[in-house]
């Protein structure tokens, strides 16, 4: 027998979701770019907000879902665009606040991932106000899902290690590259798509073999997400001619992804049954 959707009190009630109480800032992740990878808290925040300030990468479905009369504020911050400043986000989230409004900040992936949501909360913290914080789906686990590349497999590794592709002057992190090529199988990187080439020849040099396969996942989990496998010797010319925003993996899980790769299948592409064995691969270049 069919029964109603709940709606959101209901719904909150039957799960027993925390209340979105007036004067608290919420920090939620939205989320890869797929509006149906929110979280049931994450979507219970976006009905109740009176205030939402949201991210560049925030999928607008959601902004669609906000409760009559809410204000949206976009506070996005994107590379090469004119953006808000992070001092002046932080301000805000405090002023609305102590207005006693309830106010979302809603971010693109999960906000405590290369997110700067640990900033913000460290603001209200010190204003004296109070917040929650409301995890999401990060693109490096849910897109790489998407994309039917397994972010750990026990015939591939059993390790990984995330890193930001540029650091806060907008740079390339100055990291102990010869650790980090040591450290995992598998590698992803976060806003690395204008360094890729400096990376992986930092990584080859390193001791990582330029055979080594590598994908660009652009616009992941959204209806526009495009997938490019190369090596990683390869790997500064393709992301050169990716789309941003974009996650980068390296490792051999990526292999796997001629046997995972779902939404290819939606669409008629064939799987291999065994994607790391040796005629697979020779077929796959």
């Amino acid at each position: 027998m069919a029964t109603n959707f709940p709606s959101p009190q209901n719904r909150a009630a039957l799960l027993g979701l925390a209340p979105f109480e007036a004067g608290w800032v919420w920090l939620a992740g939205a989320g890869p770019g797929d509006p149906g990878l929110i979280t049931v808290l994450g979507l219970h925040a976006i009905e109740h907000a009176d205030v939402i300030l949201h991210d560049a990468l925030v999928n607008e479905a959601l902004l669609k879902l906000a409760r009559p009369g809410a204000e949206l504020v976009y506070a996005g911050k994107r590379a090469g665009r004119a953006s808000c400043k992070q001092s002046d986000i932080s301000r805000t989230l405090v002023s609305l606040a102590r207005k006693g409004k309830r106010v979302l900040r809603l971010k693109g992936g999960d906000p405590f991932v290369f997110g700067r949501g640990a900033e913000e909360a460290l603001t209200l913290a010190r204003a004296g106000v109070p917040f929650r914080i409301v995890p999401g789906v990060t693109a490096g686990i849910g897109g790489l899902a998407y994309a039917g590349i397994p972010l750990t497999h026990r015939d591939t590794n059993h390790a990984v290690t995330f890193i930001t592709g540029h650091g806060a002057d907008g740079k390339l992190p100055k990291l102990d590259w010869a650790s980090v090529a040591k450290a995992t199988p598998t590698l992803v990187l976060y806003m690395a798509r204008g360094f890729a080439g400096e990376i992986a020849d930092l990584l080859i040099a390193n001791g990582r073999s330029g055979d080594e396969p590598a994908a660009i996942v652009s616009d992941a989990t959204n209806g526009k997400q495009n997938v490019v496998v190369a090596t990683l010797s390869q790997l500064g010319e393709a992301a050169a001619a990716s789309a941003a925003p974009a996650i980068i993996v390296i490792g051999e899980n990526v292999k796997l992804r001629e046997g995972l790769d779902w939404l290819g299948a939606m669409g008629g592409k064939f799987l291999a049954p065994d994607p790391l064995s040796t005629d697979t691969l020779r077929a796959a270049i």
